[in-house]
This record gives structure tokens, C-alpha cells and sequence, in this order.
């Protein structure tokens, strides 16, 4: 699949915390009929198979509506599932490997913290960075630090698109203005809400002004 820097908007990266009544499933069909634009599947502590079957479930509804689907951190599970791409972080495989394992027409997304990691990724294949985190995030234990500065400073040295992660609300959304960016990946601001739908709709209208 061809990216699309439109494709990465809103940005949902899945978290199993927050399914309560409804399955991850139903939660991420909410949030794309609510507005999201791609979908990224963290899994931490699922076992093998059921984070299979799971990748496998969720490539096929992003299919249905169109857009696209990575898997977090797990190459392997991407490749067997045929999701779109893979999204890295710094301590995990080398992007220029995992570009290697995936081949050209996949989307490969790595996430960076400072301008020479930026640089790097994508010279290494990166189709995409995630920043972050731009605000405090209950999310990521350990999640480094990252300035708005040095957000719109990567966003202005860089020919690929950048999406801005971490603890980013409808309260802060607006701080983010300017930077260069072309979209915000976002978890509990999207899942930790009894009505997914709506809540993803109010936080694209405040993106789209």
C-alpha cells in the first residue's frame, strides 16, 4: 500500500486496557467510523497465536474501510498477517533490517526522539516517524521527553511525514498548530471513552481547524 501523508491524520494505536464491554475489535470499528485514519496494533503481552488472529481480524476491517493497517514492534506477526507495514521504535530491529524483511511496498514507521534519530530513519527506509512524547502519557512507561521545538525542527528537516505521539488530547491538540505535522497517533484520548465514535469526531474537528 502507498502512504499517503493525508493517511496518517488520526492515528489510532490500539490498547487492550481499555476494551471493558466491547472487544478491541468493536472499539477500533468505532474509531474508524468516528474518523480514524490508520491503525496501528499494540499488543505487549499477548501470546503468540491470539496476537495472530487478532492482526489477522483487524487487517481485514482496515481493509473494508480503506486504510491502513501496521503492526507494532512485531515483524514476524506483520508479515503473516499482510498487514500494510510494521511501526519500530528505537530499541527495537534496525529500520534498515526491517525494510530488508518486509521489501520495498510495505510502510515502515519508526519512532524517533531527536533530529540525528529522525535523519537516520529515514535514510533507512522509514516511510513515516512517530515523535514523541510530546506530553506526559500514562501509556508508555519510560517514554522520553520530546519538545515542541525539537518536533517542528524534525518535521522541517525531514521529506517524509511525521505524526506527533504521546498523551496528546482535545486540551492540547491546539499546541501542536504550526509544527508541521501531518497528523496525531493517539490511545486513551480515543479508546478510554465510553462513546468511541463521538469522541474520535471531536478530536478530528479540533484537528481539522
Amino acid at each position: 500500500m502507498k502512504l499517503n501523508s493525508k493517511d496518517l491524520f488520526l492515528y489510532a494505536v490500539t490498547d487492550r486496557k481499555w476494551t471493558g464491554k466491547k472487544t478491541l475489535f468493536e472499539q477500533v470499528e468505532e474509531s474508524i467510523k468516528g474518523g480514524v485514519t490508520f491503525v496501528q496494533i499494540r499488543e505487549k503481552e499477548l501470546e503468540y497465536k491470539l496476537f495472530l488472529d487478532e492482526a489477522i481480524k483487524m487487517k481485514d476491517l482496515c481493509k473494508k474501510y480503506d486504510i491502513p493497517f501496521v503492526v507494532n514492534d512485531n515483524v514476524d506477526i506483520a508479515i503473516k498477517s499482510n498487514a500494510d507495514g510494521v511501526h519500530v521504535g528505537q530499541e527495537d530491529m534496525e529500520a534498515s533490517n526491517v525494510r530488508e524483511m518486509i521489501g520495498k511496498d510495505k510502510i515502515l514507521g519508526v519512532s524517533v526522539q531527536t533530529l540525528e534519530q529522525a535523519i537516520e530513519a529515514e535514510k533507512k527506509g522509514a516511510n513515516y516517524l512517530g515523535v514523541g512524547a510530546i506530553f506526559p502519557t500514562n501509556s508508555k512507561d519510560n517514554a522520553v521527553k520530546v519538545s515542541i521545538e525539537t518536533l517542528s525542527l524534525i518535521c522541517k528537516s525531514v521529506n517524509i511525514p511525521v505524526v506527533a505521539i504521546g498523551g496528546i488530547n482535545k486540551a492540547n491538540i491546539n499546541q501542536l498548530k504550526n509544527t508541521g505535522i501531518s497528523g496525531i497517533a493517539l490511545i486513551s484520548a480515543i479508546f478510554a471513552n465510553d462513546d468511541i465514535k463521538y469522541a474520535t469526531r471531536e478530536l478530528k474537528e479540533i484537528l481539522s481547524k
